[in-house]
């Protein structure tokens, strides 16, 4: 590895980010990632002939870092966003709401006709929901002291009622935090709303793949490494970081190993774009000089998806929430998947379970059984479908825990070593931990070794 290169450790979209920002600069970028694909949290797999998403990763509008990384990698084509925000939230007992905005109102108007035909709540609810959003509404998300208030307290102060709760703010608060409204962190909540619902009227029209994903984050991504520059290595890891003195100044040493032998690398600079997991496990002599006490506050939050094949249509849904029901968001992945051309006229269905602790020891044959029960509730045509197929994925580590307290465990892009930066979605972006973070915290990292240079280039001066 020649003097002046950069070690990019993990293949996400954190470390993607990081080694094209990185490039783009004129650094001369390696990126090693110890699986054999990239894409990080949100991958793709294959089940038969059928290509499975992990999970049902969407975006929002405001999600301006990882639009920017969708065009820089050429894949604008393979998503959707739409023109404006419309969410269906159906109940079991045949009740549905659809949350949407109206087009040429401004914030928070924008949702005001929505808001006065929620069918799910009463109109005595429907008031309480708007002054809560009122009341989010002036909440600072950059205000630290937020961090160590819990949602429902907020709200429960401000007059929302459970029902308000489980039709309205729970069903976006589980989904965007992945934690329960009475656990969750009132200052990461308020990110949510302010920035994705209240602030700006178009800021929360939801996008989604067409595609699976590993056709973006690891096809496309790939490619426009590869024309960038960078020398991507899969199945290959970190196996040791180590330096020329204790604060690393003269440089790390890393210690690699592909799928046959290790290897010593002397780059000039390291970004560790991992989960906070494994941090300490790569950081070699560095991890005694990072927060790694505080690092291990941040916890995690399990995801489970449910995943099943009707031989025939049973909803219209591009996806939808569930109200009242054990079905929290359901999607229809039958285009992407392939399943048409194994099954003729079938639906794919996936459901996704945040905070989903208590279930996620569960046993397949059991979850299949109870959401199949929750999916024919709130479709009825699914009563008289045939299922051809159903599994379950478990992501046990799908993102930290972001209780109330976890700000101060998550920290920025700096070390204790000059050449080396942290990277992820679970560092201090500001953003929930969701893939708009991840981007973030790539450009960060990239920016923070791209300063350090400069600096020593006018030290040395």
């Amino acid at each position: 590895m020649p003097d002046g290169d950069v070690l990019v450790v993990g293949g996400g979209l954190a470390g993607i980010t990081a080694a094209l920002e990185l490039a783009d600069a004129g650094r001369s970028v390696t990126l090693v990632e110890a699986r054999p694909r990239l894409g990080g949290a949100a991958f793709s797999f294959a089940r038969g002939a059928l290509t499975i998403d992990n999970g049902q990763h969407i975006f929002l509008r405001c999600c301006t870092a990882y639009r920017r990384l969708l065009t820089r990698l050429g894949a604008d084509g393979l998503v959707t966003l739409q023109p404006r925000l419309k969410l269906e939230i159906i109940n079991p007992d045949g009740r549905h709401a659809t949350l949407s905005r109206t087009p040429g109102l401004p914030s928070p108007m924008h949702l005001g006709l929505s808001m006065a035909r929620f069918g799910l709540l009463s109109a005595g609810d429907r008031v309480r929901a708007v002054r809560g959003a009122l009341a989010l509404r002036t909440l600072d998300p950059a205000d630290a002291s937020l961090d160590q208030q819990r949602l429902g307290d907020f709200l429960r102060a401000h007059h929302q009622n459970e029902e308000t709760i489980a039709a309205l703010w729970g069903v976006l608060v589980t989904a965007t935090l992945n934690i329960a409204v009475d656990d969750a962190s009132l200052q990461l909540a308020a990110k949510v709303f302010r920035t994705g619902l209240l602030d700006e009227a178009a800021a929360a029209d939801i996008g989604h793949a067409v595609v699976p994903l590993g056709e973006i984050h690891h096809t496309a991504a790939l490619r426009a490494m590869e024309l960038a520059g960078v020398q991507v290595r899969l199945a290959t890891k970190l196996e040791d970081l180590a330096f020329e003195n204790p604060v690393g100044r003269l440089g790390p040493i890393a210690t690699l190993r592909g799928r046959a032998d290790s290897e010593i690398m002397r780059p000039a600079a390291v970004v560790l774009a991992v989960p906070h997991q494994r941090v300490a496990g790569v950081a070699g002599e560095l991890a005694a000089a990072l927060p790694l006490a505080e690092m291990a506050g941040l916890g995690n939050s399990p995801i489970i998806n449910v995943h099943v094949v009707f031989d025939r249509p049973v909803t219209e849904a591009a996806f939808a929430a569930g109200d009242h029901s054990d079905v929290q968001w359901v999607f229809d992945r039958t285009e992407s998947s392939g399943v048409r051309e194994q099954h003729p006229g079938a639906q794919y269905l996936a459901v996704t379970v945040s905070a989903a602790d208590e279930v996620i020891d569960a046993p397949s044959a059991e979850l299949s059984a109870r959401f199949l029960r929750a999916l024919t509730e709130l479709f009825p045509r699914a009563k008289s479908a045939r299922v051809l197929d159903s599994f379950i994925t478990r992501e046990r580590e799908a993102t930290f825990r972001q209780q109330a307290g976890s700000a101060s465990a998550r920290p920025g892009p700096r070390t204790a070593s000059p050449d080396v930066v942290l990277a992820g979605a679970w560092t201090d972006t500001g953003w929930p931990d969701t893939m708009e973070s991840a981007v973030r915290s790539g450009s960060a990292a990239a920016r923070r070794l791209l300063m350090s240079r400069v600096e020593v280039i006018e030290s040395a001066a």
